[in-house]
């Protein structure tokens, strides 16, 4: 490609301005156009990231339709994620399309079958692929280090960390937490070990903060979950524990563990009250003896050997360019990321019905 690549931004709210200052810092691409559903706010975007040449648009479909462009990002609503992202397929457009993928499961198939079809790239927002804590951990899970995986469980969580505007409403958002974070703890999870299909899920999601003016002042608009936990059964014979929250009592909702036949490996998540960050240790049987190490820092009191200035999300918006310009296939693909949202859509179903789901994941074809 002898020309700069020609990308459109379909959503100019918070999470839009991430990718543009990704996209400005690169010299072979350029933002063209924009939209949003609210009146002039695609235009104010522009005029504050000092852009005049960008065409700003009230519809997405205005952009679509008038604007010259190679690829978007989709950064709206959860819940309009899939009517975005196939409009811009359906176009001839390659697409990035914010986590997480959609709101429900039907959406997500969906968009793998617009994007088969118009023969174009769909990827799905997950930056923390990127980071070399997860590469390293995914190397060696890969390697057949621990062994037959069987058993893995989610951890961290924020003991404060409600966000507000859309993100607390169901109309726009879909559901709290588990769209908002949970879905980064599953890939986190199930990346690492080539996403088995989810089988059956029981689970729990509830609102006990959100809705309390003592823990949130917001709380007459909250509709949405603010923890959620759930056993799922996955192909394989493996059990997969999750867990997630924006507010609780506790600091963290444990580690992050993938267990195996040969050995184990244990990130514990987020900072404790010793201010220690988030680190990887792997457990093995070395003749004989029970030997614990450290992955990331090598020794407990070293700081990290990793390099700490990678741009993670930028570093996601550049793969997704030059996956356009050298033809890749999409760096995180969607019909991939279809059984992390299949785990959402079962979590969603079985806290509403109050029983265990099974997962039954339409055909692409």
């Amino acid at each position: 490609m002898n020309r700069k690549l020609r990308i459109g931004i379909i959503g100019t709210g918070g999470i839009a301005g991430a990718h543009m200052a990704a996209y400005k810092q690169f010299d072979d691409v350029e933002v063209v156009g924009g939209a949003d559903i609210v009146p002039g706010k695609a235009k104010a975007f522009f005029e504050k990231w000092d852009m005049p040449d960008a065409q700003a648009f009230d519809s997405p479909y205005e952009l679509i339709k008038n604007v010259e462009m190679d690829g978007v990002s989709v950064c709206t609503y959860n819940t309009t994620h899939a009517e975005c992202t196939i409009a811009a397929l359906e176009a001839g457009l390659h697409v990035q399309c914010e986590k997480p993928m959609s709101f429900t499961l039907q959406e997500a198939v969906d968009m793998v079958k617009a994007a088969r079809k118009a023969n174009k790239i769909l990827t799905i927002g997950f930056q923390p692929r990127y980071s070399y804590m997860r590469k390293k951990v995914d190397e060696i899970i890969a390697s057949g280090a621990i062994g037959k995986v069987y058993y893995i469980q989610s951890g961290g969580g924020r003991r404060r960390g409600i966000p507000g505007g859309t993100f607390i409403e169901s109309s726009k958002a879909g559901f709290g937490c588990l769209g908002d974070i949970g879905c980064y703890s599953i890939d986190e999870c199930l990346h690492a070990v080539n996403y088995p299909k989810p089988l059956t899920v029981s689970a729990v999601a509830t609102d006990y903060f959100g809705k309390n003016p003592k823990y949130f002042p917001d709380a007459g608009r909250f509709d949405v979950d603010d923890f959620a936990a759930a056993f799922i059964r996955l192909e394989g014979d493996i059990t997969f524990v999750f867990k997630q929250s924006w507010a609780m009592h506790a600091d963290s909702l444990g580690d992050t563990l993938w267990l195996g036949t040969e050995g184990g490996i244990k990130i514990t998540n987020g900072f404790d009250y010793n201010n220690k960050p988030s680190r990887v240790m792997m457990f093995m049987d070395v003749n004989g003896q029970q030997v614990d190490s450290y992955v990331l820092p090598s020794h407990p009191f070293n700081a990290y050997e990793s390099p700490q200035n990678i741009d993670i999300f930028k570093a996601k918006v550049r793969d997704f360019c030059d996956a356009i310009i050298e033809g890749r296939p999409a760096p995180i693909p969607g019909e991939e990321i279809i059984y992390n949202q299949a785990i959402i859509d079962g979590i969603y179903r079985s806290a509403k019905l109050k029983r265990e789901v099974e997962v039954e994941i339409p055909s692409l074809d």
